[in-house]
């Protein structure tokens, strides 16, 4: 099925942005904040709540990811996937870590903290130099992400499902029986679209369901340094 001339013309247009204003559009990018997170785990509290702060800084993308390795405490964590584990665990060989743990915060893709402590985080995060690669657009359900005659090397382009604003959830059995837990921009979907090695890229993003936000991040492979991100 060919696209309408409108969303034709809505893509060139977006294009043309990008690469009329590529080094604002990088500029653009937020830090990004993935906590690794289980409703299993009681050391997990301070690290979420934390988290809820974090996602009110609009310059900073906040994300929850649920892993399941602690569902056998008693707790089976309802927002826990098994592709949320393996970001994390790929993550961990060039963090210097043994395994995978709870709570983890990785900023930027590249900077590992625990999350107890605000000011702590809120440290890493202005250390962080602003995210260097493409801009990134969403038009309509196309990404769009930039050229950058510098770059060659491939980077992985993500799509993030997740649930803007907090949420609620009492916890029943295991390690944090009877409380009820807040969690902050909870990831729902993690899908890799494509590879992006420097040219203008146009990958098509399947519709969002419910209330669902989206979010891209361009990525080095393997777990690398977060190149830039946006959310729609």
């Amino acid at each position: 099925m060919k696209h309408s001339t409108a969303f034709n013309l809505a893509i060139i247009a977006a294009v043309f942005a990008l690469g009329s204003t590529a080094q604002a559009s990088a500029g653009q990018s937020p830090a990004v904040v993935e906590l690794f997170t289980s409703q299993g785990c009681s050391s997990c509290p301070p690290a979420n709540a934390n988290l809820v702060k974090l996602s009110n800084d609009p310059n900073v993308l906040a994300l929850s990811f649920s892993v399941t390795y602690w569902d056998y405490l008693g707790w089976k964590d309802i927002f826990g996937k098994k592709e949320f584990t393996d970001r994390q665990v790929t993550y961990e060989p060039a963090l210097g870590q043994s395994g995978p743990f709870t709570p983890q915060m990785v900023v930027n893709g590249h900077q590992s903290i625990v999350g107890y402590d605000l000011n702590e985080i809120r440290r890493v995060i202005a250390s962080e130099s602003t995210l260097s690669g493409p801009g990134i657009a969403l038009v309509r359900n196309v990404a769009v992400i930039d050229a950058a005659k510098s770059r060659t090397a491939a980077a992985d382009v993500w799509l993030v499902r997740y649930a803007l604003g907090t949420v609620q959830v009492p916890v029943a059995r295991g390690e944090n029986a009877d409380e009820t837990l807040p969690h902050a921009h909870v990831v729902h979907a993690l899908t890799r679209l494509g590879t992006w090695n420097g040219k203008i890229l146009k990958l098509p993003i399947p519709a969002a369901t419910g209330d669902l936000k989206s979010a891209i991040i361009v990525q080095e492979p393997n777990g690398g340094r977060i190149l830039a991100a946006t959310t729609d």
